[in-house]
């Protein structure tokens, strides 16, 4: 497939356009956060709590996409870089340094 992303650097600004809508971004760190919050709990307790890690980050960003932002999950397509533009842009969000991403992608702020 000749228009697959070739790299990461290129991806990542890709990945913030995907993510434009300030909404769609909210629920993917609400998806994280629980993601987080369950792989804890499951390095604790195990059992179902495993099967909570995918799905609470996924159900979030998913519902994000088809209802917020209109688009098809870039997870579709790079399941890989996605999993980590999404932690990427989690914790860059929470350190408040995500704004500068967004700028560079060409997502406004504000």
């Amino acid at each position: 497939m000749a228009d697959k992303i070739p790299t990461y650097a290129e991806f990542w600004p890709f990945y913030l356009r995907e993510h434009a809508k300030p909404l769609t971004r909210v629920l993917h760190y609400i998806g994280t956060f629980l993601s987080l919050w369950f792989l804890l709990i499951a390095v604790g307790a195990g059992g179902w709590w495993w099967l909570a890690v995918p799905l609470s980050g996924y159900a979030f960003a998913w519902a994000a996409h088809f209802t917020v932002e209109k688009n098809k999950p870039a997870t579709f397509t790079y399941p890989l870089w996605s999993l980590v533009s999404d932690y990427r842009m989690f914790f860059l969000w929470f350190a408040g340094r995500l704004d500068k991403h967004l700028k560079a992608a060409g997502v406004a702020t504000r």
